[in-house]
C-alpha cells in the first residue's frame, strides 16, 4: 500500500495496554486513524478485568492505578465520583478497574479526540505482512486491512503446558489449561489440584471458594512460593544505583531490608528496575530467571490485605494447600477424577492427590515459539519476529520495534504491555504500561511524520 494522507495505525488487542496506546494516538494526533482489533467482548478489559469476581482485587493500591501518568489522581477521583470509597491507598476491585477503563474509551473515543478517527473491529488478526510501504492485516473471517503502522498489544497468552502433563491429560475433560477460560460454577463438586502457586493460583483459589465454599484445593509449584501481603502505608526509600549486577542489587535488598523492611527495599527498586534489566547482559538475565525471579516475583507482586487474609484463612483451616514438588504422573481415573502423582521438593517421598478437576495456573509463557496465538506463529514464519534469547517475550529494539529474523528492526511494526517484557522485564502492571503506551504512541506517531 502506498502512504495516504490520513495515517492509518492499526493496534491489535485491546486490553489495558491496546486501550491506552490507542487513547494516546488520539490524544496527540488530530489526524491519524486508529483501527483497533479485539476478538473478544467487551472491549477494554482483556483476561485481567474481565472478572465479575468483587473478590479479585487489584494488587496496586489505588493511587497510583491511574490510566496518565500526568494525572496521578485520575482514578481515585473517578472511584469517587462514582460512590466507591476507596481512597489512594486502598485496593480497588478489577471488575471497577474494568470500568474505569472502558469510561476512558467513551470519553475520547465520543469526543472531538477521537470521533471518527477510530474504528472498533470485533475481529481477530492471523496475519500481518508488509504491503507497499505498510502493512496489510488479514482477520479470523477473512477481511483485509491496511495500515501505515501496526502495534501488538497481545497481552497475557495463556500458560504454556507444565512438565508432566502429557497430550493425553491435556486433551482430557479434567485438565482446564488456560485459567481465564473458565467458570468455577460449572465444575462438579470435589477437590481441585492448582499447578503454580503465585497470583493466578490466588485467583484460581478465591473463585473456586466462592463457588463452593470450603472445597478443598491443592496447589503445587517446583519451590511452594506463594505471593506475600501488602501491608500499611508505602514507605520512602532513595533507589538503588541502576547498574548494579543482579548479586549486587540482592546484596542492597538484603541491607535495605534489615534498615527498613523488606516491603520499603523491594518498592524502592521499582524505579529503576527497567534501567537495572537493560544494563544486565544476556548471562546476568539468565542468571537472575534462574535463581531469583521466584523470589523476585512474591516479594514484588503482592496481594491486597483483604485477599491475604482469605487465603491465610484457607491455609490456616488446611482447605488449601500449599507444596512444592514436582509432577511425576498425571492420568483420568476410570470414574473420571484426576490422579496426580507427585514428589516433594527435596526428597523422594512421593504423594498422590484426588481431583476432580486440575487447572494449569502457572501464569502467562513467555516462550512466543510455544505460542497458540496465530498471529505470533504466522509473523515468526515470516521472519518478521524472533523470540529473545531468553524466551520470554519479543525481541525488541530500544523503541518498541520487533526484530526480524535477522535481528533487524522492523519498519513500523511495534509491540506493548508483557509480550514486550525481554526488553523491559517490569511491564506487566499498570505503572508501567501506562507509559510505555504514550512513548510507543508518540515514536509511531513520529515515524509517519517523516
Amino acid at each position: 500500500m502506498d502512504r495516504s494522507p490520513t495515517p492509518i495505525i492499526a493496534v491489535v488487542g485491546a486490553g489495558f495496554s491496546g486501550v491506552m496506546t490507542t487513547l494516546n494516538l488520539l490524544a496527540r494526533s488530530r489526524a491519524a486513524k486508529v483501527l483497533l482489533f479485539e476478538k473478544r467482548a467487551p472491549v477494554g478489559l482483556g483476561a485481567a478485568y474481565s472478572t465479575h469476581n468483587p473478590s479479585h482485587k487489584l494488587n496496586v493500591r489505588a493511587g497510583n492505578m491511574s490510566a496518565w501518568p500526568d494525572r496521578p489522581d485520575h482514578f481515585v477521583t473517578w472511584l469517587a465520583g462514582q460512590g466507591l470509597d476507596v481512597g489512594p491507598g486502598g485496593f480497588a476491585s478489577r471488575a471497577d478497574y474494568g470500568r474505569y477503563l472502558q469510561a476512558q474509551i467513551a470519553e475520547i473515543a465520543e469526543g472531538p479526540e477521537g470521533l471518527g478517527r477510530l474504528v472498533v473491529n470485533p475481529d481477530a488478526i492471523v496475519g500481518v505482512a508488509p504491503s507497499g510501504q505498510g502493512w496489510r492485516l488479514t482477520t479470523a473471517l477473512g477481511r483485509r486491512y491496511d495500515a501505515d503502522a501496526v502495534i501488538l498489544a497481545l497481552g497475557n497468552p495463556p500458560p504454556s503446558r507444565p512438565q508432566g502433563v502429557d497430550e493425553a491429560f491435556a486433551a482430557s475433560e479434567a485438565y482446564i489449561a488456560d485459567p481465564w477460560r473458565w467458570r468455577a460454577s460449572e465444575l462438579p463438586e470435589g477437590s481441585v489440584m492448582l499447578i503454580g502457586t503465585g497470583l493466578t493460583m490466588v485467583d484460581v483459589a478465591l473463585s473456586l471458594d466462592d463457588a463452593q465454599p470450603g472445597r478443598p484445593m491443592l496447589a503445587l509449584s517446583r519451590r511452594g512460593l506463594a505471593p506475600l501481603r501488602h501491608e500499611g502505608a508505602p514507605s520512602p526509600c532513595p533507589a538503588p544505583p541502576s547498574d548494579l549486577s543482579p548479586v549486587a542489587l540482592i546484596t542492597w535488598l538484603k541491607h535495605a531490608a534489615r534498615e527498613r523492611g523488606w516491603r520499603t527495599a523491594v518498592d524502592a527498586v521499582r524505579p529503576v528496575t527497567q534501567a537495572l534489566w537493560r544494563s544486565w547482559s544476556s548471562r546476568r538475565r539468565q542468571v537472575f530467571l534462574r535463581h531469583a525471579r521466584p523470589f523476585w516475583d512474591i516479594h514484588r507482586h503482592r496481594l491486597a490485605p483483604e485477599v491475604a487474609d482469605r487465603i491465610d484463612a484457607m491455609l490456616a483451616s488446611g482447605q488449601l494447600v500449599i507444596a512444592a514438588g514436582k509432577i511425576r504422573e498425571m492420568r483420568v481415573d476410570a470414574d473420571g477424577h484426576a490422579i496426580c502423582k507427585y514428589r516433594a521438593r527435596g526428597g523422594k517421598t512421593g504423594y498422590a492427590f484426588r481431583a476432580v478437576r486440575v487447572i494449569n495456573c502457572t501464569g502467562p509463557t513467555g516462550d512466543i515459539l510455544a505460542a497458540s496465538d496465530d498471529l505470533v506463529r504466522d509473523l515468526v514464519r515470516q521472519g518478521l519476529a524472533r523470540p529473545d534469547p531468553l524466551g520470554v517475550g519479543f525481541d525488541l529494539d530500544d523503541d518498541n520495534r520487533l526484530r526480524d529474523a535477522t535481528g533487524q528492526p522492523s519498519a513500523r511494526l511495534f509491540a506493548v504491555g508483557p509480550s514486550t517484557r525481554a526488553a523491559h522485564w517490569e511491564i506487566i502492571a499498570v505503572p508501567d504500561i501506562r507509559g510505555q503506551a504514550a512513548a510507543v504512541a508518540q515514536t509511531v506517531l513520529d515515524d509517519l511524520d517523516r
